[in-house]
């Protein structure tokens, strides 16, 4: 591999949303920077399931349903 073209692999502290800090290697920042994140696997829906429901008021998910209401759906 060539030399000096990889950026600098360093720890820096992540900081997730509920206040917890964990160390993680990353090229952002420089040694011992902190990351604040605004989402993060503790509170993402992707990660916890989706206990959201999903707000329509007759737009796309409702022309679907009602298109497709005699298949069985």
């Amino acid at each position: 591999m060539k030399k000096d073209i990889h950026p600098d692999y360093h720890t820096i502290d992540v900081k997730m949303t509920d206040g917890t800090v964990v160390q993680m290697r990353s090229t952002w920042g420089k040694e011992g920077d902190q990351l604040a994140l605004d989402i993060d696997p503790s509170v993402h829906p992707a990660w916890t399931g989706g206990s959201s429901r999903l707000m329509d008021a007759g737009g796309r998910v409702t022309k679907f349903k009602k298109k497709y209401e005699g298949l069985g759906f």
